[in-house]
């Protein structure tokens, strides 16, 4: 958290309210069959919000009163932040993708505090990042420092609760169509490579980007999406399926079927398997479906809630 500096109105201009597109492209898409967040919308939903617009505005002196007054049909989160603060900045990226997915359930509203002055006095913050809602023109505390994006995926999530509690159930409007963030050079031409069907170049960009940025999660997400992509695009499909179906014992048949399940989007009945597998082998068969397992977790999202749970299972059966 940083303390931010005050400033008189008069020595800031009023500025025009804008939109931050969404920036991410993955490569490979298995988020149709759902795994929805408890209370939030699922990933597709995220996508298509994206798509649509952002929930995202720059409050000013100028239209907060109009935000206020909004308040009363939905939620309005607020976040304080100060461009002295890259902590801050940066945060409220991450808040604007969240309210994002509630496909405007919330509006994000954003305040330089440094700017606006008699808005951060208003409601009495001493740090940035400040983060707070206004629900029928009446302040919600939130939070007082960076949490989280799962911290405040939930937050926000009982915070939409509440407002329904309270008959504010109204929806917004998205303010801007988003279009997406040019991506990181080594992603754009590891995304080339995956349209032209080069998977092995593909590979390579993303090897490169993560030894660039061991950080990257995008890399490291689309590099287990594009190992899961060149084990199955060398099945035949048919085969394996029947192979499987022939012998359950032949855990290398189960493993490609596993593959094959969630490359077509059936993500549960790909960890059910092997789950399976984990409680019913031992030895190196048990170690291959626990690493396969662990794999696919990469490819689908450690956030998601198929994986959570699938996870959990896995360490009950391995201890």
């Amino acid at each position: 958290m940083s303390e931010f500096p005050r400033s008189t109105p008069d020595q800031q201009p009023p500025r025009d309210e804008q939109a931050v597109p969404a920036s991410v492209r993955g490569a490979v898409d298995l988020g149709a069959s759902g795994g929805a967040r408890t209370g939030a919308p699922n990933d597709d939903a995220a996508a298509a919000s994206a798509g649509a617009g952002s929930y995202r505005v720059e409050l000013t002196t100028a239209n907060f009163q109009r935000y206020a007054e909004a308040s009363a049909t939905y939620p309005v989160v607020v976040v304080l932040h100060a461009p002295q603060s890259p902590e801050s900045e940066t945060f409220v990226d991450v808040v604007g993708r969240v309210v994002d997915e509630f496909r405007g359930r919330l509006m994000l509203g954003t305040v330089d505090a440094a700017a606006e002055p008699q808005i951060a006095q208003a409601f009495q913050a001493q740090t940035v990042p400040t983060v707070l809602a206004l629900l029928g023109g009446r302040v919600v505390p939130l939070v007082n420092s960076t949490v989280s994006e799962q911290q405040l995926r939930e937050l926000l999530t009982e915070l939409v609760s509440l407002a329904q509690q309270n008959g504010v159930t109204g929806t917004a409007e998205p303010v801007a169509a988003n279009e997406p963030k040019p991506l990181p050079p080594l992603h754009q031409e590891a995304l080339d490579k995956l349209e032209a069907g080069d998977l092995a170049g593909a590979e390579a960009s993303y090897n490169k980007a993560l030894a660039e940025n061991p950080g990257d999660h995008d890399a490291k997400l689309a590099l287990a999406q594009v190992h899961l992509l060149q084990r199955v695009s060398a099945m035949d499909a048919a085969a394996v399926r029947e192979a499987a179906a022939a012998d359950p014992t032949n855990v290398q048949a189960a493993l490609d079927v596993a593959d094959l399940d969630l490359s077509g989007g059936h993500v549960e009945d790909a960890f059910r398997r092997l789950l399976n597998l984990v409680r019913t082998t031992a030895g190196d068969d048990k170690d291959a479906a626990r690493a396969r397992l662990v794999d696919l977790f990469d490819v689908v999202g450690a956030e998601d809630t198929r994986v959570v749970a699938a996870r959990a299972q896995l360490m009950r059966a391995l201890f």
